[in-house]
């Protein structure tokens, strides 16, 4: 599948943000409060999480001497996540929110500015600023995705997921790695359908096989699903493997989710 122009990619990045924040401007400090899927994370720590993240973006992209030591904390300390969070939530939902609204405007500047080609350094392999948009489209999505569950919204089908997917397909090696399993030599081909439409990546000729719905796929991929919770269908023991492990995002996978019945 072809990258979209960067231009897009930003304004898509804005979009899914400006879709959270719909949901998060009129809620109560109660419902901040509310308990997310995730273990001990309620809706402040989700959006804390979120402006620690684009505020760590910034980092990479303006001092990346200081990027490098937050780097080298991913790597040594495995709760790096989770106290930033826990320590952002400590604050105002108002605070929470107006720091998020913020450091994501800057974020959409900062990557709008980047030269083409220029790879960006991050806690995964570094990339181009057009990944980097992706990436934070992903983000934003899969932390939305939690707040909507306490708040029981339902998953919005819409056309940025094909970024979560294509990152879902260009980190399949990477999750093997993270599970210290050799990747399979052989490419795969993945189908995607969204309304009318049909995302493809991979040769048409391959072996192993994934098609079904991107929204089950960005669910999976960012891991906010179980996989008995879609309707994808894999062809090829390799493909089969891939779908029980795929992570659209660098670091730890984490436990996943229990299936919802």
């Amino acid at each position: 599948m072809t990258r979209p122009d960067p231009a897009v990619l930003l304004a898509d990045l804005c979009q899914e943000g400006d879709l959270l924040e719909e949901i998060l401007r009129p809620l109560s400090a109660e419902d901040w409060d509310r308990p997310t899927p995730a273990e001990g994370w309620t809706i402040r720590h989700q959006v804390a999480h979120l402006s620690w993240t684009e505020r760590t973006v910034l980092t990479a992209l303006e001092e990346p001497e200081v990027f490098a030591q937050l780097r080298e904390r991913f790597g040594a300390e495995v709760d790096v996540v989770d106290r930033a969070a826990a320590e952002g939530a400590t604050r105002a939902p108002a605070e929470i929110l107006a720091s998020w609204q913020d450091s994501r405007r800057r974020v959409l500047e900062r990557l709008a500015a980047v030269p083409g080609g220029k790879r960006i350094p991050w806690i995964g392999p570094p990339m181009g600023a057009p990944m980097m948009a992706s990436a934070r489209i992903m983000e934003t999505f899969a932390h939305g995705q939690d707040v909507r569950d306490a708040l029981g919204v339902p998953p919005v089908a819409s056309h940025r997921l094909r970024h979560v997917a294509h990152l879902g397909v260009a980190t399949r090696d990477y999750a093997f790695w993270q599970r210290r399993l050799e990747p399979p030599a052989e490419p795969f081909l993945v189908e995607l359908m969204h309304e009318d439409e049909t995302w493809t990546w991979g040769p048409a000729e391959a072996v192993q096989r994934v098609h079904g719905p991107a929204l089950d796929f960005a669910l999976l991929a960012t891991r906010r699903r179980h996989r008995q919770d879609g309707s994808l269908v894999a062809e090829g023991a390799d493909a089969d493997a891939w779908l029980d492990i795929v992570q659209a995002f660098a670091g730890r996978p984490g436990p996943g989710r229990a299936p919802l019945s």
